[in-house]
């Protein structure tokens, strides 16, 4: 079937293109073990914008994506945020984009694969007609649909399923990374027995909480932090001017404590970091994208004893001196996964959410128009919104 969709390419001048592309209909299973099924075709009705795009597209200019099309192709249709139609089914529905042939994609061994739609190996959402697992067909509330039509506010927060997922699973995994890494200490400290131990361990991991970087998936953790963490102390550190909407915003939702970056080194950085925490971190996220976050959690010594430093950064390298990282004990993690229970609470919680305050659209004929051009000077601009997405069809939004 030829459909009209942006896709991504090796070449040096064009590595992001917008038109006729033949899609197929490749039978997938979601998980290991499961069957093998034909996709069902979907009309993709609202898509968001993902650094990951950005990333892809800067790997196509330099021709390092042939690992990343689907078998047999030369290039990949893109996104993986948003929400579709599904025709045969009269119903609306999130993509869940990662499955495989592996039990579990966020634990998936060197003898199991995965494929993610819009990202790897499948191709993504920014098409007027694609193929998708009907297993990987997510629901929506009820309640967000009138007269066929998707309440526009909704569809806007349905743009962020997969990074809120993907929180969750950090969510997940530092608790447990926190309470295995500190659980026979805590049981020394309060005398009690490792069951509890492993429960107060979990929770002390974020008792200094630092978060450096303020995108979206920033914010998200610290959110999730804090809504389950009662006593966490959060910090976020970022260059944005406390009174911008994007920290303003992020700070009325989490509560949390903010640091404008303005110091002229990074030692002054880092002391006032400490300062503004009142003590050296539990846990330290990098989720800006610069190889500042390394040099401050270990050369700055902002990552205190027995702390978790969780990379959440494309790009960076993290390198530490062994010497004070082994004796103060430090537990460095990384992964950027998630499940469809993750996926399916995103939603859940999204829904209920103001995050649709954030979300900002650009016409799709401007997009069409000129792909990396938008790309260039407004998604991803300096000046560019917190969360850009497109109304791919608007025959099915509540305008």
């Amino acid at each position: 079937m030829i459909v009209k969709a942006t896709y991504f390419q090796n070449d040096s001048e064009k590595p992001l293109v917008y038109g006729d592309v033949e899609i197929d209909n490749i039978k997938r299973q979601r998980l290991k073990g499961e069957e093998v099924k034909e996709g069902i075709l979907c009309e993709p009705v609202m898509v968001g914008f993902c650094g990951t795009d950005n990333e892809l597209m800067n790997m196509g200019s330099q021709g390092k994506l042939t690992a990343k099309f689907p078998p047999g192709k030369n290039r990949l249709i893109n996104g993986h945020e948003g929400i579709v139609w599904v025709p045969s089914q009269n119903r609306f529905a999130i993509v869940l984009i990662r499955g495989g042939n592996s039990y579990d994609p966020t634990r998936y061994t060197e003898d199991e694969s995965y494929f993610e739609y819009g990202c790897d190996q499948a191709d993504g959402l920014f098409s007027d007609k694609q193929y998708f697992n009907p297993d990987m067909l997510l629901p929506i509330p009820d309640g967000y649909v009138k007269d066929g039509k998707l309440d526009l506010s909704f569809a806007k927060k349905m743009v962020f399923p997969d990074p809120f997922a993907c929180m969750l699973f950090q969510l997940e995994r530092m608790e447990d990374m926190g309470s295995a890494h500190n659980f026979r200490r805590t049981m020394k400290k309060y005398k009690c027995s490792e069951e509890q131990a492993r429960l107060i361990a979990k929770d002390e991991i974020f008792n200094n909480t630092v978060i450096f970087g303020l995108g979206t998936t920033g914010m998200f953790i610290g959110d999730l932090i804090m809504r389950n963490h009662k006593d966490a102390n959060v910090l976020f550190v970022a260059r944005s001017p406390k009174e911008s909407n994007k920290v303003s915003f992020a700070l009325k939702n989490t509560k949390a404590k903010y640091l404008q970056n303005t110091f002229d080194s990074e030692e002054e950085l880092a002391k006032a970091i400490v300062e503004k925490l009142g003590g050296r971190a539990t846990t330290f996220i990098g989720v800006s994208g610069s190889n500042v976050e390394h040099r401050i959690a270990f050369e700055h010594k902002v990552l205190g004893c027995n702390g978790l430093y969780n990379s959440f950064s494309l790009g960076p390298k993290i390198t530490f001196d062994t010497m004070p990282f082994g004796f103060e004990n430090h537990l460095i993690i990384a992964s950027i996964n998630f499940r469809q229970d993750h996926m399916e609470e995103a939603i859940k919680l999204l829904a209920e959410s103001n995050y649709d305050e954030i979300v900002e659209l650009i016409d799709k004929d401007e997009f069409i128009k000129d792909p990396i051009d938008a790309y260039k000077n407004k998604i991803y601009s300096k000046n560019a919104p917190m969360k850009t997405a497109v109304i791919w069809n608007k025959q099915y939004i509540d305008m």
